[in-house]
C-alpha cells in the first residue's frame, strides 16, 4: 500500500481538485484507492456526493484502524472508497497534542488498512502543526499545488525550509504547478524562476479552467462531465506522472 497527500499550506491552489480527481484516476485505472478527506471543510467529500457520519467520531481518529474502516463510504465509482471529512475533525491539532508520539499515530494507524487498499490519498487542510507533521511521516509522497505566483513561491519556500529545520526528508515534496494562466507573465516567470531553483517539479500544468470550477456544481471528477478538455487531461497526465514516481521510474 502507498501514501500519499495533497497538501499545501496556502488554500484556493486546487489541493482538493486535485485528490479528487488523482483518486478518480487511480481507481478508473483498478487500483483499489481509498481517499480520506481530513480539511474539516469536507469539500472533496462534497464533491464525490459523500455524506459524513452524524456521530461525533472525530476524537477517535487515530484511536485503531478499525475506528476508520467504520467510517468507510462508498462511491459511485468502482474501486474507489471515502472516509468522510467531520467537523470535529477540526481539532486534529489538540487531539494529537494529547496523544504520545503523535507524529507517528497516523501512519500507523494507516498501515492497518494495507490488506484493504493498494493506495490512501490523503486531503489535507491548508495550515501547518501536529495534523500536518503526521501527515508528513504518514505519506510516502508530498504533492504540492503551486499557483504560479510570488505568495505562493514564498509559501512553498517556507515549506522547504520547515522540512530542512524539522529532519523531514525534502525528496517527499513533489511540486507542480497548478491553476496556471499562460497569458500572464507574472506566471511564466515565476514558473521558470521556480523550476530553475526546484529540479523535482512535475511537468504536468494544471491550466486556470472553468471546468475545474464546476466541479462543485457537477459533484464530480472533471474526467465525467468534461472529458475532452484540457483540465481533464492534465489531470491525466498528472496521474501517469504520479504512477511513474509511486514506481520509482522518475527520477525526482
Amino acid at each position: 500500500m502507498r501514501t500519499i497527500a495533497c497538501y499545501s499550506m496556502k488554500g484556493g491552489v486546487g489541493k482538493t481538485a486535485t485528490a479528487v480527481n488523482i483518486a478518480y484516476w487511480a481507481a478508473k485505472t483498478g487500483i483499489k484507492t481509498l481517499l480520506i478527506d481530513l480539511d474539516p471543510q469536507g469539500a472533496s467529500s462534497f464533491y464525490f456526493r459523500v455524506k459524513p457520519s452524524k456521530k461525533n467520531w472525530g476524537k477517535r481518529f487515530f484511536d485503531a484502524y478499525k475506528e476508520l474502516l467504520g467510517q468507510v463510504k462508498a462511491s459511485d465509482y468502482e474501486n474507489l472508497e471515502i472516509i468522510p471529512a467531520h467537523m470535529t475533525f477540526r481539532k486534529f491539532d489538540v487531539v494529537l497534542a494529547s496523544l504520545k508520539k503523535r507524529k507517528e499515530r497516523l501512519r500507523k494507524i494507516l498501515k492497518g488498512l494495507s490488506k484493504e487498499y493498494q493506495l490512501i490519498v490523503l486531503d489535507c487542510p491548508p495550515s501547518i502543526g501536529d495534523l500536518s507533521e503526521a501527515v508528513f511521516n504518514a505519506a510516502d509522497h508530498i504533492f504540492v499545488p503551486v499557483i504560479p505566483t510570488t505568495l505562493s513561491q514564498r509559501t512553498y519556500g517556507q515549506l522547504n525550509q520547515f522540512f530542512k529545520a524539522h529532519d523531514y526528508p525534502n525528496k517527499k515534496l513533489i511540486p507542480f504547478f497548478s491553476m496556471v494562466q499562460n497569458q500572464k507573465a507574472l506566471h511564466k516567470k515565476t514558473m521558470d524562476d521556480m523550476r530553475g531553483e526546484y529540479k523535482n517539479f512535475l511537468d504536468t500544468v494544471v491550466p486556470f479552467s472553468v471546468d475545474i470550477e464546476n466541479m462543485g456544481e457537477q459533484r464530480a471528477p472533471v474526467d465525467v462531465y468534461a472529458r475532452s478538455r484540457p483540465a481533464n487531461k492534465a489531470y491525466f497526465e498528472l496521474w501517469k506522472e504520479i504512477v511513474a514516481v509511486l514506481n520509482k521510474k522518475r527520477k525526482l
